[in-house]
């Protein structure tokens, strides 16, 4: 049985680990930390924490003496690291808070693993800390470019991808200099369930039933590799079983799409539900649909936004290899899953 830090488990990737592995290991104890920035929501959490063994602690991982409480508290013997600022728009107005949570938060979280599980004497046995990280630290891909490996070089072009690229290199020394026991996953772009609505897919169903411009930036081209989140739950999961310590294992959906082909899937699909079921003309008023139009003639460009990667993609052949990892959810499945949570959440709040 494991005691497992969650750190940013109220946030989109976090929540649906801690309701996937609260699933799949429901005997272990998952203690939360999470900020609850614009990005982290309780509510996410909110049928888990009836459970004995889930425990809820709102806070930062820049706070060293709360980080120290929580170790002596808890005796953890396992962290998985997904406390980060993500957005790279953001990134780009306000760096200083990636910089601050993303580097220093994870250096805060580095040393007081040190600290209990390797300073006391002997080392704690078993113990693993695993850092969530992004393909973004890779840079960008021209359009025949083999996909991103675990040796590709790092080339962040946005501060967002810079702080991931520096706390990647903080936990790699905490290894390779003090003997912590660490793995890496640098992911694809994640969608599912319980993102939250600045991200595309959220950002788009919600204007969509809205009646709201749907903004693309510059061509619409700019390609990404799209992964089930669930899908990167279970990939933790075989790491956290299987994965070699110091490794690093690169997460990918195998699913490549041009921004401008999701957004016409995306309008396709609501229509599709919308047609499905008139009653919710109530709700969504203001959907083209309902207004004597289809959903892409909402579709606005706007002006690309500054150093925005043309291309990611993930080679994921090491984690097919050492892990026997391949995703449960084609894109096709997984969308329409996403499309339904997400009407269903902007049903409820509708009725609120």
């Amino acid at each position: 049985m494991k005691t497992i830090l969650v750190t940013g488990g109220a946030g989109f990737i976090g929540a649906n680990f801690c309701h996937y592995w609260v699933d799949k290991h429901p005997d272990d104890k998952i203690v939360v930390l999470d900020a609850l920035t614009y990005a982290g929501h309780r509510e996410q959490l909110t049928e888990l924490e009836s459970r004995e063994n889930f425990i809820f602690v709102h806070g930062s991982i820049v706070d060293n003496d709360l980080l120290t409480s929580l170790f002596e508290i808890h005796d953890f013997d396992t962290v998985v690291h997904f406390a980060a600022e993500s957005h790279v728009d953001r990134s780009i107005t306000g760096p200083d808070a990636f910089v601050t949570t993303n580097i220093i938060g994870t250096h805060n979280l580095l040393k007081a693993a040190k600290q209990f599980w390797l300073d006391g004497g002997s080392p704690k046995v078993g113990h693993q800390f695993h850092h969530v990280s992004t393909d973004e630290v890779y840079g960008s891909l021209g359009d025949d470019d083999p996909g991103f490996t675990e040796t590709t070089a790092y080339a962040p072009n946005s501060p967002y991808s810079a702080s991931k690229a520096a706390s990647d290199h903080l936990v790699r020394s905490y290894h390779h200099t003090f003997g912590l026991n660490v793995t890496t996953s640098n992911c694809s772009n994640n969608y599912g369930p319980r993102q939250d609505k600045e991200k595309l897919i959220p950002l788009i169903i919600s204007n969509i039933v809205a009646g709201k411009k749907l903004p693309i930036y510059g061509d619409g081209m700019n390609i990404r590799d799209w992964l089930y989140v669930d899908d990167h739950c279970y990939a933790i999961d075989l790491i956290l079983q299987k994965g070699h310590v110091g490794e690093v294992y690169n997460v990918g959906g195998e699913n490549e799409w041009a921004n401008i082909r999701i957004v016409e899937i995306l309008c396709d699909l609501v229509d599709k539900r919308l047609g499905e079921n008139q009653s919710l003309n109530k709700i969504f008023p203001n959907a083209r649909l309902y207004n004597g139009g289809v959903s892409r003639d909402l579709i606005s460009f706007v002006k690309d936004r500054a150093g925005h990667d043309r291309r990611y993609a993930i080679d994921p052949s090491k984690c097919h290899e050492q892990l026997a990892y391949h995703p449960q959810e084609t894109f096709e499945t997984g969308i329409v899953k996403t499309v339904d949570w997400y009407l269903q959440s902007e049903v409820d709040n509708n009725k609120q």
